[in-house]
């Protein structure tokens, strides 16, 4: 377990299992990790909780198998489960366990996927341009480059990557396409790093960065998923029961953030005199807006520099 373990590093550890911890002291409490990745988190909370139930969802049939090797001895009270995160209530309900205590979401692509070169996650090395969570879907990031129109392209590097040079990358794509269609991470690479200009001292990693997150963004339906996923979550979760979410770049912690914020305010209308109790939150928020890592934790841990933790409790069942 040695080897697994040293891939990664769970990003807020102590903080997640302090704040999902309260509600996890129960004979039979749940834990759902949605996303499983290697382990990490959840081998932590079985260790802890020697009589927790862990449901481990993801997506990546090669994650589930390296994550089913680390937590084998945990092998009697674990089920994992090749599915979306939005697809909670329905795991759940196949497995026959009732709602679950406690949620985490470590959200983004995870440390064993960047480093495996065959799956064109990172723009470091040349690789092909696959960037499926699930090797089993059907679209790659190639067919996205050599299929989508112009402007199509440009809108999911503007809208998922918050790139300024969305245009003129993807003019330039279609320009390349058409006498050689696109296929590794490097050629992509090279063409954004003539168009984004490098400041020194302003720019901030690598010029490709943003387009790549784009493209994962698309191939993987990401947002839509995300969107899903939070009320899924609720409705996951018994009276009481709490839910953490770790996001790393904005796009997906505006969405966490409003869809929290949604079902933590009142939705009485403002000339009501008085709340009905159908308006009431369904959530109460645990953190004040979003926590960040501290220092130290960024210094042992880099994946940390950018995450931003969310939490909530559910107080009363939705209407």
């Amino acid at each position: 377990m040695t080897e697994i373990s040293s891939l990664h590093k769970p990003v807020l550890l102590e903080r997640c299992i302090e704040l999902l911890g309260e509600v996890l002291t129960s004979d039979s409490a749940i834990l759902v990790d949605g996303t499983l990745g290697l382990g990490g988190h959840s081998e932590a909370f079985l260790q802890r909780f020697p009589k927790l139930t862990l449901v481990g969802i993801d997506r990546d049939e090669n994650a589930l198998k390296l994550a089913g090797e680390r937590l084998a001895p945990f092998a009697d009270r674990i089920h994992l489960v090749q599915a979306v995160y939005s697809e909670i209530p329905e795991v759940l309900e196949e497995l026959g366990l009732d709602l679950a205590d406690a949620v985490l979401l470590d959200l983004g692509v995870s440390s064993m996927q960047l480093d495996e070169r065959d799956r064109g996650f990172a723009y470091s090395f040349d690789a092909p341009l696959d960037m499926r969570m699930d090797k089993s879907a059907e679209l790659t990031a190639a067919a996205v480059l050599n299929e989508y129109a112009e402007a199509d392209l440009a809108d999911i590097f503007k809208n998922y990557g918050e790139e300024r040079y969305a245009k003129p990358i993807a003019k330039q794509i279609v320009k390349v396409r058409s006498s050689q269609p696109f296929a590794n991470s490097k050629q992509l690479s090279e063409i954004i790093a003539k168009i984004v200009p490098f400041i020194p001292g302003k720019s901030s990693g690598h010029p490709a960065k943003r387009v790549f997150q784009a493209l994962r963004i698309e191939v993987n339906s990401e947002l839509e998923i995300l969107e899903e996923t939070i009320p899924a979550v609720i409705d996951s979760l018994r009276i009481g029961g709490r839910v953490v979410v770790l996001s790393y770049q904005s796009l997906e912690d505006r969405i966490v953030k409003q869809a929290l914020a949604a079902a933590s305010t009142s939705s009485a209308p403002i000339e009501l005199p008085i709340e009905l109790a159908e308006h009431a939150p369904v959530l109460r928020l645990v953190v004040r807006g979003a926590e960040k890592a501290s220092e130290q934790e960024i210094q042992e841990n880099p994946r940390s520099a950018s995450v931003r933790l969310r939490a909530a409790e559910k107080i009363r069942k939705a209407a």
